[in-house]
């Protein structure tokens, strides 16, 4: 029984006694396996117990009104109209929510203000339920569910103390106080109390009510729960507890801030000494068992079990997915479990190739996300922030930068949606100005100023040529052509989900890649190619179980949600330009010996760097640049980063081992090609080549407008 609960003067007030032999005392008979009444005739015993539950409970409460000063009479009617258990309602403390990765690895516990997670009683140490009973309540299977005893000799022991030295609350009467009523001292409140504790009593079993009180006690340091407390104090399972530690944790409910073993190390131990005590009086542990238990140190292992969190991008990214469906209170004390889609060895593999290839502290930061392209499921979700590495901030979904050269995969895809021919349409490629107005410049912005990024430039192209080269002045010309805003528009149907307009207009250097997206955005998109032009919406979360054991359903958690965003053709059009963009155009690091296809990209004045590629199996993108502002990335290594150096480098290095022991295969055929329409270029873009010395030179290099038809192949 509780001495003095945890409203009481605490008993290093009182005084604490040495550890020592345990005083010979009458031993409540209780058989110390089973923690059951000794005896052949237990069942007749309860049920005798049962039929004289009701006599009981009126003299219990009887007794507390009496020692409390108030009438007996009173007190039953109080009892008669107040004491319903089933008009109650349980007092919800809350449960942890724990996130699990696609093999069922423990990423980490969402943060909540009180630790909890509930436990069967199989999954609980004996020790830790003898434990309790024997400092808590060491008649516990003997009343039902009030001690009149108990009651009777706290009152004598206070009047002879003059204050409160000691409670008469039993397990049961405490957790109803946890589940279901206020903790204010009134004899109302009492009353009710004892009421309620001997109809639970007959409605539970011993062992559901024991279970239930371990599962709800406060054991300090935000543990809620034995389990709670296992994993706090000692980094262990509640199963895991031995004898001494049983005996730690059983005496902290009574005041968790005294008997702290972390800050007050001495009056814990004190108390656990007088556990052990209260275990050997009552016959639970022997006297050689004692002596033994009493010599051994406290060895504290404090837990990171509910603060230290694996994978902290993607954790991160699942908690705002769970919030958008449940709420921040549900998901931060739900008590539910999430099983999601990210794959420990493909983290491990995107951390290794970051740190592989910045290895030193005044690199830039570096950011890696996977998708599987048939069903949008993460699979990889890293980042690296050298010198910085409680980063907080969600570099991988949260970042936005600006993509450059990357975003032209949309100008190509719109383009080849609309008809037009990659192989048989041409621009000059040159220096190009788009003059928004008559008077202006390039220096003030007033007019659009093209250039290439090494400032090389190759007359007439094809827009599969230029897309080899990365040649911005084409595709400024071409998103011209196509217009900013069905550029936009494809972006947003492929997965691109950042805002693309400035106050509602699409300005025209959006080809470039000048409107900031998230690497997520990116690999969304790009996954829409490798799966033939069908968008998969990102999905981290398999499965959500919550806190009753039932799995939710309704929220369609672990359904790809897919739909045709481009058609399959362009889809094929655009990933075999890409294809070959990796064999011999800007994005040659990023080979590896298998189908792929892939963007590079760099930032205006070189603050970031993309790869964006793909394989059959798996979109993966790579940012790279400075998180604490735009710094170019001028001298990384001693070289001037681009996207086809190290972006590309780190996309290889995670693929190659990624898809280790995967068959390789090929881009699949679209069952239709494009169609090719009859197209012009627009009025903005270049009719002749500026560095071409004569007509005759131009008009021998100008390809003459083309109406083509054919597979693009």
């Amino acid at each position: 029984m509780r001495s003095g609960g945890a409203d009481a003067e605490p008993a290093s007030d009182r005084g604490y006694h040495p550890a020592m032999s345990p005083p010979r005392s009458r031993r409540t008979s209780l058989d110390p396996d089973t923690l059951r009444p000794r005896g052949r005739h237990q069942r007749a015993l309860r049920r005798r117990r049962r039929r004289r539950g009701a006599v009981v409970a009126v003299a219990a409460i009887a007794a507390i009104a009496a020692v409390a000063g108030v009438g007996g009479g009173a007190a039953v009617l109080t009892y008669g109209s107040s004491c319903d258990l089933d008009s109650l309602q349980s007092v919800d403390i809350g449960a942890n929510t724990f996130v699990y990765a696609a093999n069922g690895a423990l990423l980490g516990s969402i943060p909540a203000e009180r630790n909890r997670e509930p436990v069967t009683a199989a999954d609980m140490s004996i020790w830790i339920r003898k434990a309790t009973i024997a400092i808590e309540d060491r008649r516990f299977f003997e009343h039902d569910g009030v001690d009149v005893e108990g009651i009777a000799r706290a009152a004598v022991e206070n009047l002879r103390a003059g204050e409160i030295v000691e409670g008469g609350s039993t397990i049961t009467q405490q957790l109803v106080r946890n589940l279901y009523i206020s903790r204010e001292q009134t004899v109302q409140r009492k009353v009710k109390e004892a009421c309620l504790a001997t109809k639970l009593d007959g409605a539970w079993t011993k062992q559901r009510i024991l279970t239930e009180y371990l599962n709800q006690s406060f054991y300090g340091n935000r543990a809620y729960g034995i389990e709670a407390a296992a994993q706090t104090y000692f980094s262990k399972s509640a199963r895991e507890l031995n004898l001494p530690e049983a005996a730690l944790l059983a005496g902290l409910p009574q005041a968790p801030s005294i008997f702290d073993p972390f800050t007050a190390p001495a009056p814990a131990l004190v108390r656990r000494q007088e556990v052990l005590r209260a275990m050997a009086d009552t016959g639970v542990i022997t006297r050689r068992i004692y002596r033994k238990a009493v010599e051994a140190p406290i060895a504290l292992r404090r837990g990171r079990l509910y603060d230290q969190i694996r994978e902290p991008y993607f954790f991160g990214y699942v908690r705002d997915r769970l919030i958008e469906q449940y709420g921040a209170s549900q998901v931060r004390s739900g008590g539910m479990k999430v099983y999601t889609t990210i794959i420990p060895r493909y983290q491990r593999l995107a951390e290794t190739a970051i740190r592989g290839t910045l290895d030193e502290s005044d690199d830039p930061a570096s950011a890696l996300i996977s998708i599987s392209p048939r069903t949008g499921a993460i699979r990889a979700m890293a980042a690296i922030v050298p010198n910085r590495p409680k980063n907080q901030f969600n570099l991988v979904s949260q970042a936005r930068r600006q993509p450059g050269s990357t975003f032209k995969t949309f100008v190509l895809a719109a383009a080849v949606e609309q008809g037009i021919n990659p192989d048989s349409t041409y621009y000059v490629s040159a220096p190009f100005t788009y003059k928004i107005h008559p008077a202006g410049n390039c220096d003030d912005g007033s007019w659009w100023c093209v250039k290439t990024y090494a400032n090389d430039y190759y007359g007439w192209s094809s827009i599969r040529s230029a897309t080899l080269r990365s040649d911005n002045t084409v595709y400024a010309q071409l998103t011209l052509d196509v217009t900013p805003q069905k550029v936009a528009e494809i972006a947003r149907r492929m997965g691109v989900r950042s805002q693309l307009d400035i106050k509602g207009a699409y300005v025209p250097a959006i080809g470039l890649g000048s409107i900031a997206v998230s690497p997520l955005d990116l690999a969304s998109s790009y996954a829409t190619l490798a799966a033939g032009g069908v968008y998969a919406e990102p999905m981290a979360i398999r499965r959500v179980v919550l806190a009753d054991g039932t799995v939710d359903t309704r929220a369609g958690w672990g359904k790809p949600k897919r739909r045709r965003a481009i058609s399959e053709g362009t889809a094929a059009i655009v990933t075999r330009i890409l294809e070959q963009n990796v064999q011999s155009g800007t994005g040659t690091r990023a080979a590896f010996g298998r189908p792929a296809a892939g963007k590079t990209g760099t930032a205006e004045l070189n603050v970031d760097a993309w790869f964006a590629g793909y394989t059959p199996e798996l979109a993966t993108t790579v940012w790279i640049g400075f998180t604490r502002a735009e710094i170019p990335l001028d001298n990384v290594h001693g070289i001037a980063v681009t996207g086809g150096s190290f972006p590309a480098e780190i996309w290889r290095l995670f693929m190659e081992p990624a898809l280790e022991g995967t068959e390789p295969s090929s881009f699949p055929e679209p069952r239709f090609w494009p169609e090719w329409k009859p197209f012009t270029r627009g009025e903005y873009a270049l009719s002749y080549d500026p560095s071409a010395t004569t007509e005759t030179d131009e008009t021998e290099t100008a390809p003459r407008e083309t109406g083509d038809r054919g597979s693009g192949r």
